[in-house]
């Protein structure tokens, strides 16, 4: 249940707030002045604050200064009295969300809170598979077209232009642009993802857009689209030559002004969003084809990256495959294993066609399968199916029988790039009982492409 701090000196509104947010199954901390809501949001335990601005001891100003220098990353929503605009708009420069004037709307006040939950949610992801992924947007290895493409990366960071990352599948095309975001003044913003191709043609607009209630059947509530998410930030649009032809137009009108429209609302609204694009396709064949609009795809294009294979970088197997058996070795806490040489000539002798991501999806399999501390060539299966490298010999049934299942649900997934709706018909699961078998099985999406 998420928790809400609301610090505000006139003790009628906090407890008029809290009452309305408790109805709504929120839980509610209140604080009388701005150095308690600093010393609340210390502790912890705080998942959204509502913020006067005016306050004695400490101002809402002070507490956004005070949060900005300690690093405490909560969602705050400011409450300005009537005349207050400068004071609000230097508020969000300091990086409150949004800002309400008072007396407030009940009903805009949990539209706000809901929509900074959401934010919320997308920024802790964002670090957790960062963090998961052990590299925290650094692209690994020091063969010469890795050391290339993380200078040309370094280049094209700081700038504001717009960026179309170009690869096969599992080469980085998502790390590449983490690591952008991360080098640009934007590094404390939202980075905010789209999965392009996993988005039913029917929900896409709303998805980027966002709806207003009732703007169609099923919208029982407000949704903020994932450009509004991103304001201020970077819009990733992974898989961008799937979007429907039909939203190409309005896709690029948003990118040339920055103005979106709401699915149902009453105008646009400005945003500040730096827009990163990914392929596995050729575009340029696409336009050819009538598939992919021309000036859409000049608009993508500015920066064009191409992202190297991994058999273009073979003097990175080695470092990378060691890098991934550790990090899988900790993650399922296991006993540490090590290649041996035969492994490591098989390995660098294989063409790799799901490149990064099939070595990391290998290398988990093998930490997790291989029963000995020393890993032999004859414990790879580089035939891409789900067969097991060895059977492990101990430990009780249902232990090894959840790491086999575990390497099968990965294999399925990767094979199907992380479509739930595909994966779960193969493995003949609802998609509902996929999701939770993820959860049980501590499977987490890759951050890498």
């Amino acid at each position: 249940m998420p928790n809400v701090l609301i610090a505000d000196d006139e003790k009628n509104i906090r407890a008029t707030l809290a009452r309305a947010l408790r109805l709504e199954g929120y839980r509610t901390d209140e604080a009388p002045d701005g150095a308690a809501a600093l010393a609340a949001l210390e502790q912890g335990g705080v998942d959204v604050m509502l913020l006067d601005v005016q306050m004695p001891r400490l101002d809402g100003l002070g507490v956004l200064e005070a949060m900005r220098e300690r690093g405490l990353q909560v969602p705050a929503i400011v409450l300005t009295a009537h005349g207050s605009i400068e004071r609000a708009v230097r508020a969000v420069k300091l990086g409150a969300f949004d800002f309400i004037e008072k007396p407030p709307s009940i009903e805009r006040i949990l539209l706000a809170v809901g929509n900074a939950l959401d934010r919320g949610r997308l920024e802790r992801e964002n670090r957790s598979l960062s963090e998961a992924a052990g590299t925290a947007g650094e692209i690994a290895g020091d063969a010469a077209p890795t050391r290339a493409l993380r200078q040309t990366l370094a280049r094209i960071a700081p700038t504001e232009a717009t960026v179309l990352l170009l690869g096969e599948n599992g080469t980085g095309k998502e790390l590449a642009a983490r690591a952008l975001h991360a080098g640009s003044s934007r590094a404390r913003k939202p980075f905010v993802v789209v999965n392009c191709a996993a988005i039913p043609e029917a929900l896409f607009e709303s998805e980027l857009y966002g709806h207003v209630k009732g703007a169609f059947t099923g919208a029982t509530e407000a949704r903020r689209g994932k450009f509004q998410l991103a304001d201020g930030g970077t819009l990733f649009l992974d898989e961008i030559g799937e979007t429907p032809p039909a939203l190409q137009p309005k896709l690029l009108r948003s990118l040339e002004s920055g103005d979106v429209e709401t699915i149902g609302g009453r105008g646009s609204e400005r945003v500040d969003v730096r827009v990163i694009a990914a392929t596995n396709r050729d575009l340029a064949a696409e336009v050819e084809a009538g598939h992919f609009r021309r000036d859409l795809y000049y608009r993508i294009a500015v920066v064009p990256v191409k992202l190297p294979a991994l058999r273009e970088r073979a003097d990175d197997i080695e470092p990378l495959a060691a890098r991934f058996l550790d990090a899988s070795c900790r993650h399922n806490r296991v006993r540490a294993k090590r290649l041996a040489p035969e492994a490591v000539a098989l390995l660098k002798r294989h063409a790799w066609p799901g490149n990064v991501r099939e070595l990391r999806n290998l290398m988990e399999r093998v930490a997790i399968l291989v029963p000995g501390d020393l890993v032999g060539a004859d414990a790879l299966d580089l035939r891409g199916d789900t067969q097991a490298p060895a059977i492990d010999s101990g430990g009780r049934l249902a232990e090894q029988l959840e790491r086999h299942e575990r390497a099968i649900v990965l294999a399925c997934l990767e094979r199907n790039r992380w479509r739930m709706t595909r994966s779960a018909e193969e493995l003949g699961l609802e998609r509902s009982h996929l999701y939770k078998k993820l959860k049980a099985l501590g499977i987490e999406r890759p951050v890498e492409d």
